[in-house]
């Protein structure tokens, strides 16, 4: 079957509900935690991706069992220090950068040399921003010269405690740390730029010895050694990720309704629902409870009258820096000019994707003023593409993919678009569920 897909009519009106593919952070994490855990852990609608696939297989590689089935996936986990792998092992991030981060913080006492390796796109990667604070415990490391994959980790059994300011609102970096902390006689102190907080709820949750303060722009967090963990039993909820393109897909098009399910709506992950409510999009919860300490909700979706402009707020952007392409495709619809900055960490994801994110629009006939940090976008309410588009070369990055599909069902066009497959990395079902909406 060839690797591309082409749209050439916009999407009709529609009022569905619809459920979305498990969480893919909380999927990784349960993953990683379980893998430490003592006990077989157990959870439902894990998100079956290629990045949830390649944490099981790291584990697995670790010398931890792993059963799973359509219904649910079982880790054995043997324990804090159960790991047990031969000399010279290598393991494949692929394209997971929550994995491949996560993962060293989880070996920082390995007494063997693990070499990591990614695919091409997360080869790509800044591992410095993390073997630097894992380097402090006592870790040694080798990195390729430009800070990317592969590399080499070859750990100390007798970490030292550290205090680490993290700076980037990288949840990923703050997730390793957390990780490698747990391994240390003493206490670990970090201080956090806000961003995800799955890690942190879920210790809690598993009432581990970690404390956590949080301000208004800071979280302070303090872990200490941990002697064990208890096996765990999650139903993972859907990932908000995911359900941004569809929300996105309502808000641009006609007289449409849709109802999304068990959405994991966690605050320090819903930066998107708040900038397109900001935009006049009608967004609403339904159903809100508390599930592991994550906030779970459905997510309604009414089609606006009228989109408006926005000066996003900087404070926002951690909370919505994966959602931020279809941000941009709601933007280009809006009555006047849209302005996002301090976004330079979109260009250090699986693709540079504010670079793509102006090309993209200039490709539909939006007008962009695109810097390394920042984008203006000057929004045409009475948007509508009348030729043909190509996508490729996009470094698979599954949300350009994603987003060029939501950009051709809303705005029409003849579209052509290459490595549909990359779908696989994050969210398998996306184009099953646009068929539905397309019946």
């Amino acid at each position: 079957m060839p690797n591309f897909i082409s749209i050439k009519k916009k999407i009709k009106s529609f009022n569905k509900n619809i459920n979305v593919d498990g969480d893919k952070s909380l999927s990784i994490r349960w993953v990683l935690f379980s893998s430490i855990a003592s006990g077989v852990s157990e959870a439902k609608n894990l998100l079956m991706s290629e990045d949830v696939l390649a944490s099981i297989n790291v584990i697995k590689k670790l010398g931890i069992k792993v059963t799973k089935n359509n219904e649910y996936c079982k880790i054995y986990g043997k324990g804090i220090n159960g790991f047990r792998y031969k000399d010279n092992l290598t393991l494949n991030a692929k394209n997971s950068g929550t994995l491949g981060r996560l993962i060293l913080g989880l070996i920082v006492n390995t007494p063997k040399k693990i070499k990591l390796i990614g695919d091409r796109s997360l080869s790509k990667r800044d591992f410095k921003r993390v073997a630097l604070p894992l380097s402090k415990f006592g870790a040694k490391f080798k990195l390729n010269k430009k800070f990317g994959l592969p590399l080499t980790i070859k750990g100390s059994q007798n970490l030292k405690s550290i205090r680490y300011n993290e700076t980037r609102g990288s949840a990923q970096c703050k997730s390793s740390v957390i990780f490698a902390g747990m391994r240390t006689n003493g206490k670990t102190l970090i201080k956090a730029k806000k961003s995800r907080n799955h890690t942190e709820l879920l210790c809690k949750h598993l009432k581990l010895p970690i404390k956590i303060k949080n301000k208004k722009n800071f979280d302070l967090i303090e872990i200490n050694k941990i002697k064990n963990i208890k096996q765990i039993k999650y139903n993972i909820p859907s990932d908000i990720s995911s359900a941004a393109f569809f929300i996105a897909l309502t808000a641009l098009s006609n007289k449409s309704k849709i109802l999304i399910k068990k959405v994991n709506v966690n605050p320090s992950r819903i930066g998107v629902i708040t900038i397109l409510k900001k935009m006049g999009i009608n967004i609403f919860f339904k159903n809100k409870n508390t599930y592991k300490g994550e906030a779970i909700a459905d997510i309604i979706v009414k089609s606006p009258k009228k989109i408006k402009s926005i000066n996003c707020p900087t404070y926002l952007n951690s909370g919505a820096i994966d959602e931020f392409l279809v941000i941009f495709l709601v933007a280009a619809k809006a009555h006047g000019v849209s302005y996002f900055r301090n976004l330079s960490e979109l260009n250090k994801k699986e693709s540079p994707r504010l670079f793509w994110a102006s090309k993209i629009l200039k490709k539909i006939g939006i007008k962009t003023i695109t810097t390394n940090d920042s984008i203006k976008i000057f929004g045409n309410p009475k948007l509508k593409v009348n030729k043909k588009i190509i996508i490729k070369n996009f470094l698979k990055d599954h949300r350009i993919f994603m987003c060029c599909t939501i950009a051709a069902l809303s705005f029409g066009g003849n579209w052509k678009i290459h490595d549909k497959d990359s779908i696989k990395t994050s969210f398998p079902s996306f184009l099953k569920i646009i068929s539905n909406l397309r019946k």
